[in-house]
């Protein structure tokens, strides 16, 4: 793939530098900087339509704007790229969302240009409204301003920012990125008020040739703008936010840096809370993005020329599709099962069951306190309800998942996709925590299926239940072991004997249980398929305590109060004094970077759980095996 030429990018390295252009030369740069962006992602993947969609409104920000003086907050960072580049990062963006290279996501520890960390949705405007009031509180004269889209507006956190803003005295100015589009379409009450958009411009329009034609006549042009007082808010998406207290603007092109700058600016001089609608297009300027998006959203690396190459169908299952597989299976023997989502159709495996039931298929937007609440009003009623949920996104819900779901034993199954590493997207979405603030909840089970066959079956032993179940399962596939088509549980609570080993006895909670079993052969350890960090199979745990001199647990979340300390516990509770050793996460954030890579830092690969067993446990394992001599067969 041929490098680009970048005459203009090349002597942009902070924003300071784009401020001496002019109009016709940033419009220039506008173009280089979307190629730039494209062939950056086509080398490493990451994030692209939206990136792609933001890059005249990220040039339009830092020319108007003293960043990082003032305070720049991109929501959930997917279109954080242009902004990287534009900020002194360009030499970078090869090294993207690659171990010790840039995150792709904003990150305050990356650059100074990034003023609050996200990856998660709805939080801009949250942070920016902080920001402000601490400038105001400070003495400090600068702006701050959020940059979120209309799939995070049907977050209630948005709405509780705006609510707040209205009434703080402060300057802040949000701009709502309008492009109809998050990862998964847009849907609710919310997003149809939005699409009155082209409504609005069709007003706006009308609008200014109204005016322009009765200008000569005074008493007529007051009428209009009466008329105009009463109409706006049944055409325009003005009135909402006009009602929270903002002076509401737009809405605008987004891609139009003649109507961008000159706004930015007039909105620069004003106090107190602004809110600017700008209508951006997700893929602008790369014509198969912008046909398809969703496709586009965070595809890996590929040709720009040729677009994305339809993989052949591999070999493997990924845990994501066996759920998919399962849901929809399910669905068809239980007429109760309803399944819902806040707004990860692809990402969690819904779309089929999204086309085979749709009167059972709930996307509620990325709304994860209302997926949890809404679950459990369903189960009130006698429905058994699924939730598709990322383990980092169910921590959004957690009181739901205590006050709403466990205090009133309400049977429904959370399906945690995204548990243990996660590679490139880094530690905002790394799943290390579900099984520490799941299995202390009372009327909570947690299932650790080992592999994809598990997965199917746990799924279903978790569905049978009175009370809720989180089934926690990793991005990608497992090991291959196929999943068998009876929708056939396992025995809830139990776990299984997988190798007798000697005198250590490793416990595997998950899908470390292989590289556990590879460990075990050179240390010649037993291995127990544990299966449920809650509730502990007791009866197996007080063999293995009884035939052996110690135990190892291995999982892939947090030692600190994982399963490894549920097993400490009991061991506590039952009054046996026995040495036990707790493989895990550590107590520290995992970056971005190649998941078999990650986990062999962490020394939660299979020689990494040999190298940890024989320094604990020297006396108790078997010997390495001997080097060969050079010339031995």
């Amino acid at each position: 793939m041929a490098t680009t030429e970048y005459p203009l990018l090349e002597h942009v390295n902070d924003p300071a530098d784009l401020r001496s252009l002019t109009r016709a030369q940033l419009k220039q740069l506008a173009d280089e900087l979307r190629a730039f962006v494209l062939e950056s992602v086509a080398k490493t993947g990451g994030h692209l339509s939206s990136n792609l969609g933001v890059v005249e409104l990220t040039i339009a920000l830092h020319a108007v704007f003293n960043t990082p003086e003032d305070r720049l907050v991109w929501d959930v960072g997917h279109q954080s790229y242009p902004h990287k580049v534009l900020t002194g990062r360009r030499a970078r963006m090869g090294t993207l969302r690659q171990l010790g290279g840039l995150s792709g996501f904003p990150m305050r520890s990356e650059s100074p240009y990034d003023t609050f960390g996200t990856a998660h949705s709805s939080t801009s405007i949250s942070a920016a409204l902080g920001m402000a009031v601490a400038a105001r509180q400070k003495g400090e004269e600068r702006h701050a301003i959020a940059v979120i889209g209309d799939g995070a507006m049907t977050a209630g956190m948005a709405f509780e920012a705006l609510n707040n803003a209205g009434v703080a005295d402060a300057n802040l100015l949000v701009i709502l990125n309008d492009n109809d589009m998050s990862i998964s379409p847009p849907v609710g009450a919310l997003n149809r008020y939005l699409a009155q958009l082209m409504s609005g411009r069709f007003y706006a329009r009308a609008r200014d040739v109204g005016k322009s034609v009765l200008r000569g006549v005074p008493p007529l042009l007051e009428l209009a703008k009466r008329l105009e007082q009463q109409a706006k808010g049944m055409v325009v998406p003005a009135t909402l936010f006009e009602n929270f207290g903002f002076n509401y603007i737009g809405p605008i092109d987004g891609h139009d840096l003649d109507s961008l700058i000159p706004t930015l600016e007039n909105l620069k001089g004003l106090k107190g809370p602004q809110f600017l609608h700008v209508v951006t297009k997700k893929g602008q300027g790369y014509k198969l993005a912008e046909q398809d998006p969703v496709a586009y959203h965070g595809p890996g690396k590929f040709d720009p020329q040729i677009g994305l190459v339809k993989p052949e169908a591999p070999a493997r299952q990924t845990f994501t599709q066996v759920f998919g597989q399962w849901l929809c299976d399910m669905a068809g023997k239980d007429e109760r099962l309803v399944a819902i989502t806040p707004a990860m159709r692809e990402g969690s495996g819904l779309v089929e069951f999204e086309r085979r039931f749709p009167e059972r298929y709930h996307d509620v937007g990325i709304a994860e306190q209302h997926a949890v609440t809404f679950a459990a009003g369903l189960a009130c009623e006698g429905l058994k309800p699924v939730l598709a949920i990322y383990s980092t996104f169910l921590q959004r819900g957690y009181d739901q998942l205590i006050h709403d779901v466990a205090l009133q034993k309400l049977p429904v199954v959370f399906a945690l996709d995204r548990a243990g590493i996660v590679g490139a997207d880094g530690a905002t979405h790394c799943g290390a925590f579900d099984i520490a603030y799941a299995r202390c909840i009372p009327n909570m089970a947690v299932a650790c299926p080992a592999d994809e066959r598990e997965c199917r079956q746990l799924l279903s032993s978790a569905f049978a239940q009175d009370h809720p179940v989180t089934v926690r399962y990793p991005r990608g596939a497992g090991v291959g072991v196929a999943p068998l088509p009876a929708l056939d549980g396992l025995p809830y609570g139990k776990g299984e004997l997988r190798r007798q080993g000697q005198q250590v006895a490793i416990l595997a909670f998950g899908t470390l249980l292989y590289p556990a079993l590879k460990a075990a052969e050179r240390l010649d350890a037993t291995v127990v398929n544990m299966r449920w960090a809650k509730p502990l199979d007791a009866g197996l745990l007080a063999r293995m305590a009884a035939t052996h001199e110690a135990l190892v647990t291995v999982e892939e979340g947090v030692v600190t109060g994982g399963a490894g300390s549920a097993v400490a516990e009991w061991l506590a509770q039952e009054g046996i004094a026995l040495p036990l050793l707790q493989l895990g996460l550590p107590d520290a954030f995992v970056e971005h970077g190649d998941p078999v890579r990650l986990l062999s830092l962490l020394g939660l690969d299979a020689a990494g759980m040999e190298r940890s067993i024989r320094r604990r446990y020297p006396a108790l394992v078997a010997p390495a095996p001997a080097l060969r001599a050079v010339g031995e067969h």
